[in-house]
């Protein structure tokens, strides 16, 4: 059982990217997980079969890795529910406004070499740390 932080993270990168390409390469897809769902209500013929089934894959694999994981899960249950709705709601929001979510942008745009994506991670990941270093003082 592999034991090591660094080694369960590469593993989990290296799974992840290479479910990417395989989407890309034998789909012609990108592997964007706020596009993938959108998609799963689509009544476009074909399209909503391969999407249900990434999807499942994805929470699968979760609870594989639970089932032979020889750590818990570390989850936070506590969050007010008006605070989870709202995070989701803006969630929503910024991936249809940005055109994707981080794993479209993050994975498989930067891998593409996207200047679009390049920028959006940027500012994903400079958004989030803004936000989680001011509201870090409110939640405590």
């Amino acid at each position: 059982m592999i034991t090591n932080d660094y080694m369960m993270a590469a593993l989990g990168g290296a799974l992840i990217g290479i479910s990417a390409v395989l989407l890309l390469w034998l789909n012609g897809r990108i592997a964007g997980i706020s596009g993938i769902i959108n998609g799963a209500f689509s009544r476009t013929a074909g399209e909503a079969g391969w999407r249900i089934a990434f999807i499942v894959g994805l929470l699968a694999g979760g609870l594989l890795f639970q089932l032979f994981a020889d750590q818990p899960l570390i989850t936070r249950s506590n969050y007010p529910l008006p605070l989870t709705i709202g995070a989701g709601l803006l969630v929503g929001f910024g991936t249809r406004m940005g055109s994707g979510c981080t794993s479209g942008h993050g994975i498989c745009g930067i891998s593409r070499l996207s200047p679009r994506s390049i920028v959006a991670t940027m500012l994903f990941v400079g958004v989030g740390m803004l936000v989680a270093t001011t509201l870090q003082g409110f939640l405590k």
